[in-house]
């Protein structure tokens, strides 16, 4: 999707979130922002907040959309498009998909955010080999009992599907 081709996705969003990656790494953290748009308005923006807060999930999209999660009061944002200025990594692309977000706008290309030390190409191949292949080891264990509350879920009759 390039600005060319849709010249409708909001040059004023884009520039927003590049203000925010700018200001980040001037506050000390990654160069990354993001916001999350709804009605041509920004309901959420995040920046990298990693290493000042000691949290590896507080990537810019996942403090944008918590953020924007808040401002309409749920936990989807269908209808929302975020801009944010690189290619999501695979947790915030899973976020994103979670939240049901209607598209995605992005700036710098992941192979490019690898060449200033932020490569998610190792994650990209662990998440798309045979779990009996990764090099995280995963352990299945208590399945059986652990399946409980898959059980409660399901008959459950008030839950909230998402």
């Amino acid at each position: 999707m390039s600005d060319k081709a849709h010249p409708a996705l909001g040059a004023q969003f884009m520039r927003r979130a590049i203000a925010l990656s700018c200001e980040s790494v001037a506050s000390g953290g990654g160069p990354f922002g993001a916001v999350v748009v709804r009605d041509g308005r920004i309901i959420g923006e995040g920046v990298n907040r990693v290493v000042p807060h000691g949290d590896p999930t507080a990537h810019a999209e996942v403090v944008a959309i918590r953020a924007a999660c808040r401002t309409i009061g749920s936990h989807t944002l269908g209808g929302a498009v975020i801009y944010t200025t690189c290619e999501p990594c695979p947790m915030c692309l899973g976020a994103i998909w979670w939240a049901r977000l209607s598209a995605i706008v992005y700036g710098n290309a992941r192979d490019e955010a690898g060449k200033i030390g932020f490569d998610d190409a190792a994650i990209y191949r662990e998440v798309s080999s045979p779990l009996a292949a990764r090099t995280l080891p995963l352990h299945r264990f208590m399945a059986d009992e652990a399946a409980e509350a898959f059980r409660l879920w399901m008959a459950k009759a008030d839950r909230v599907q998402y």
